[in-house]
């Protein structure tokens, strides 16, 4: 092994690690292992075309640690030799870490190769025979990271995917539970060599684990290496499971329930509300209110619709995903995509429902504390009402007493009298039945009680012209009996 400069850990002070570089959420540009390409001189040209990180060819450990002329023939480096990724092919945990910690002062981490198809690694347990061991795996990464003190030194795998995606995904999500910095997934199957790569699988993959993923295969220039970027959200690019659109819309479903648990509070009472409702921001707004309104309603059926398409269109093409052979994982894919749009049609769905209960609450509560206060005003009307009747009944009781201590000759006269008064007492008693009758309607009709008060005071109007009449009568009977 030769080293033309100095160690990797001042080429560490002067350019970030992968790991930042995934965190970072651009498109990091690596340049694969090649076997007999792969060597310093080709690593040093593609730098200048700004490959981030490069890994040398395959390099079997065993021979590597075993070997100073494997060493000096497989891995030579330099300073600008940075990022640099040693790729070994491994089938044994204690040989990979000794592999590891002679690389590890002058690269940035090690790969191990689970891809490789070709038959004689397959025949000594290394390359791709790797991804239907993952116990194996899982035990070299754990002994790298023991073996390795440097922190920062990165441990990956690259692998390709079995024909059930599952199995891949199981193993994806053991490496990172043991450690792993990240993966790499070649996408197509031990047994494939030219067909397409299955980018969809990669996707899936990428969405089960929470570590960056490296899609690699049939990317030959920056344009296809940016739209598999794209298409699967691999190297390093952490994708949300909602868009911002759907999360502003589930923010608003939980402001909406929100609002509604605290207007249907019972210890608030609706004039409290009524008065909330009067402030001066609210009525500055009030012109715009309609609009928004209406503007929340339309923008909540387009998205409902959106979300009725979506799943309907999973739903129609789970079945053909299902039965395709030549995309494995497809229908995993199909029934996540269904998932999410099923949930997307569930908070619009919601949140247009609870849109308009929220207008409607609003509404009848508005109303509400409107009637507590016309019943208010009505019931003290009648009270009024009672008190002046039972003043007149009193005033007509003095008056019958009166009319009793004239002379005989005038008894008729004051029995005719008497009648007319019995017969108003019985009106003006029939009134206050019925004006206690309308009190009891009041709060289911406040019309019909407005028009009783009404002929109350009418019928108050009458008595009080009668009342002055008994008087002048009561009178001119004083003077003839005088």
């Amino acid at each position: 092994m030769r080293s033309d400069s100095i160690p990797i850990t001042i080429c560490q002070e002067r350019k970030k690690d992968p790991l930042e570089m995934f965190q970072s959420g651009q498109l990091v540009k690596i340049c694969a292992p090649m076997v007999r390409y792969s060597k310093l001189a080709f690593r040093t040209l593609v730098r200048k075309y700004s490959c981030d990180v490069c890994y040398t060819p395959m390099i079997v450990a065993a021979d590597f640690v075993r070997s100073v002329k494997a060493r000096d023939s497989e891995f030579t480096t330099n300073q600008g030799d940075c990022p640099l990724i040693v790729q070994f092919a491994a089938n044994d945990a204690r040989l990979l870490s000794d592999a590891a910690q002679i690389v590890c002062p002058y690269a940035n981490g090690i790969d191990i190769n689970c891809g490789c198809p070709q038959r004689w690694a397959m025949a000594e347990g290394y390359g791709a025979c790797l991804i239907n061991k993952p116990e194996l795996v899982q035990d070299m990464v754990k002994q790298v990271r023991n073996q390795v003190e440097n922190p920062r030194f990165s441990v990956s795998i690259k692998i390709r995917i079995h024909d059930d995606l599952t199995r891949t995904i199981d193993l994806c999500q053991k490496a990172e539970a043991t450690g792993v910095s990240w993966i790499t997934v070649h996408g197509r199957t031990i047994e494939e060599r030219h067909q397409p790569v299955h980018y969809d699988a990669i996707k899936i993959i990428k969405e089960s684990v929470s570590i960056p993923v490296v899609a690699n295969g049939d990317i030959r220039n920056l344009r296809e290496a940016e739209n598999v970027w794209q298409m699967s959200g691999t190297d390093g690019v952490k994708r949300n499971a909602m868009t911002v659109q759907w999360v502003a819309v589930a923010s608003f479903l939980y402001a909406e329930i929100g609002l509604i648990l605290i207007f249907c509070l019972p210890f608030i009472p609706p004039q409290r509300w009524r008065k909330i409702f009067s402030f001066s921001v609210w009525a500055k707004i009030a012109s715009f209110w309609n609009k928004a309104f209406l503007t929340i309603i339309i923008l909540l059926i387009v998205l409902f619709l959106d979300a009725v398409r979506e799943v309907r269109k999973y739903s129609s093409t789970q079945v053909t995903e299902k039965n395709s052979a030549s995309r494995p994982g497809a229908y995993e894919h199909t029934q996540m995509k269904l998932f999410r749009s099923q949930r997307n049609l569930y908070i619009s769905g919601f949140s247009l429902f609870f849109w308009l209960v929220l207008r409607r609450l609003v509404t009848l509560i508005t109303q509400l504390a409107k009637e507590i206060s016309n019943k208010g005003v009505l019931k003290t009307q009648a009270e009024n009402t009672n008190k002046a009747a039972k003043k007149f009944m009193e005033e007509n009781e003095k008056l019958k007493w009166v009319l009793k201590n004239h002379s005989k000759d005038e008894e008729n006269i004051l029995e005719t009298e008497n009648k007319k008064l019995v017969e108003d007492q019985e009106k003006l008693k029939t009134e206050l039945k019925k004006a206690s009758d309308a009190l009891l309607k009041a709060q289911n009709d406040v019309i019909t009680m407005k028009m009783q008060s009404e002929r109350l005071s009418k019928e108050y109007d009458r008595l009080l012209k009668e009342h002055s009449e008994l008087q002048n009568h009561l009178e001119k009977v004083n003077k003839k009996g005088l």
